[in-house]
Order: structure tokens, then C-alpha cells, then sequence
């Protein structure tokens, strides 16, 4: 396990993206949109005015909105750092070289992986301070922080994977950014087109058979589940999480089902990914 972790590919791609300019000013400016968001939020609910004063109920607000354009940028950076890690190498004929070592194929797909992981850490860990602003003045336990930040990570190691697959079994890079955002889109929007469609269509024929059924719908609940912005507005409110179930008459907490289910596209996509990277290099017997 730990050669599997700590291998010369990882090494090698840390050393790389951390030295690189264009890593730190990314980061510069995502901080900076933060900072200019946090400053906006407290000028508007301070009502531009020296003597406003800020409520615990506009911190949590603050708390809120912030999880949630920090989960949107979690999907809309992983793609861009982990589409291209194989069909990058590919696309300089570099990748051979790399095959021909004696580095296994997990170890260069758990190195790609894990040195994106790397650097989205670094930058959820780098807008650690924008958060003390909403403990500063309260309304947020330190279980909801964790907890948030608990599902970012296993959030961003799900789409890092999917980034993984598609660069993998793509030959070119644009294509495998396609199909990775087009992942997120579905993760994002259609998972909750459907569950809006489903549940619809499933009151729809429980009130043509019966007026006083109770509502079960599984699959909309599903749908429901494995969708990021619903399970942040769920951890967030227990209203949200308790009107959710009540719509669909499930009990089952919405975060085991997301969490599983990440897991799952976790283990899936780096398996493909693992076992595809040699796929061309057989030779014909």
C-alpha cells in the first residue's frame, strides 16, 4: 500500500504542479473571488455602514452560500486537472516511456490522481481562513464544518476518478473534458431534472389509484441522493432533509446513499482506468 501511494509518479507530478506559476495564480485568484465574495457579504448585510452589525443567522447564511460555491468549484476545477493526466502523456508521446518503467499501472493512476487531490486540498485548505470569518461571529457548529469538508473530499476524489477514466480510454484531451463535464453536468442538473420528473410522474399515478396512499418513490429519491447540491442543503438543514423524506416517504439518510455511491464511482472508474492503460501494449499471439 504504500508503494502504491508514495510511488516516483506522484513524487514526480507533485514536484511539477507545485512548481508551476500558473498553480499559484490559480490559487491567487481563486482566493482572491472568495475574499471579494466574503467582503460583498458583509458590506451588504452590514449595509455599507460602519456602526451595522452582523446577526449569527447572516453567518450561517454566509456559511451556506459559501459550501455551496465551494462545491461548484470543487466540479468545475477537478475535470481540468484530472481530464488530461493520461492523454496528456499520450498526446506528447511521453506515455510509452512512462509504461516501459517499472511503475505498475495502478501506481500511475493512483500517482496521477493523487497528486490533483494534492492541489484541490491545498486550495480548500488555503480558504480555511474566509471560514474563521463565519466562527467568528457564529451560528455554525464545528460538526457541520467538518462534515462539509469531509464530502468535498470524498466528492472531488469521485470526479478526480471520472477525470481519470475518461483520460485513459480517450485518446485526446478535449474529448476527455468533454466527457468529464459532461459527468458533472449530469451529477449536477440532471440528477435533479429526474427527480423532479419522477417524482412527478410517481404522485401522478398514486393519485389515480388511491387518493390517501402513502408517497414511496425510491428512485426519485435516488436521484435526489447522489446529487451534491441537495446533500449540502440537507447536512445544512434538517427541514430541507425532513421535507425531502416526507415527499418521498424514505427514512434512509440521503448522506449513506451519496456516500456509497461515490465510493462506488470511485472504485469503478479507477479500475477501468487501471486496467485499460495497457490495453494496447498485448502482444498478438
Amino acid at each position: 500500500m504504500k508503494g502504491l501511494i508514495l510511488n516516483p509518479v506522484l513524487l514526480k507530478e507533485l514536484k511539477l504542479r507545485f512548481r508551476a506559476f500558473k498553480s499559484f495564480s490559480g490559487l491567487m485568484f481563486y482566493l482572491a473571488s472568495l475574499i471579494i465574495f466574503v467582503s460583498g457579504f458583509l458590506l451588504v448585510f452590514t449595509e455599507f455602514s460602519v456602526s451595522g452589525f452582523f446577526r449569527p443567522s447572516d453567518s450561517f447564511t454566509m456559511f451556506v452560500v459559501l459550501s455551496v460555491l465551494q462545491m461548484a468549484l470543487v466540479m468545475f476545477i477537478t475535470p481540468g486537472l484530472t481530464a488530461g493526466a493520461i492523454s496528456t502523456e499520450r498526446e506528447k508521446q511521453t506515455l510509452n516511456i512512462l509504461l516501459t518503467t517499472t511503475q505498475t499501472s495502478s501506481q500511475i493512476i493512483v500517482g496521477k490522481l493523487l497528486s490533483s487531490v494534492a492541489f484541490l486540498i491545498l486550495m480548500l485548505i488555503a480558504g480555511l481562513p474566509l471560514y474563521s470569518i463565519v466562527f467568528l461571529f457564529g451560528g455554525v457548529s464545528p460538526w457541520q464544518f467538518v462534515t462539509m469538508f469531509f464530502f468535498y473530499l470524498v466528492t472531488l476524489i469521485a470526479i478526480g476518478s471520472i477525470g481519470i477514466m475518461f483520460s485513459t480510454i480517450t485518446k485526446r484531451t478535449i474529448v476527455s473534458m468533454i466527457a468529464t463535464y459532461g459527468s458533472m453536468i449530469f451529477l449536477g442538473a440532471i440528477t435533479l431534472f429526474f427527480f423532479f420528473i419522477g417524482y412527478s410522474l410517481e404522485m401522478m399515478v398514486t393519485n389515480q389509484n388511491a387518493q390517501n396512499l402513502t408517497p414511496f418513490s425510491p428512485i426519485s429519491y435516488f436521484w435526489a441522493c447522489i446529487n451534491p447540491g441537495v446533500l449540502i442543503a440537507t447536512l445544512l438543514s434538517p427541514d430541507i432533509k425532513n421535507g425531502l423524506q416526507e415527499m418521498v416517504g424514505i427514512s434512509f439518510p440521503n448522506w449513506i446513499v451519496y456516500l456509497i455511491f461515490y465510493v462506488l464511482i470511485t472504485v469503478v472508474c479507477l479500475t477501468i482506468a487501471i486496467r485499460k492503460l495497457r490495453a494496447n501494449m498485448k502482444t498478438n499471439r
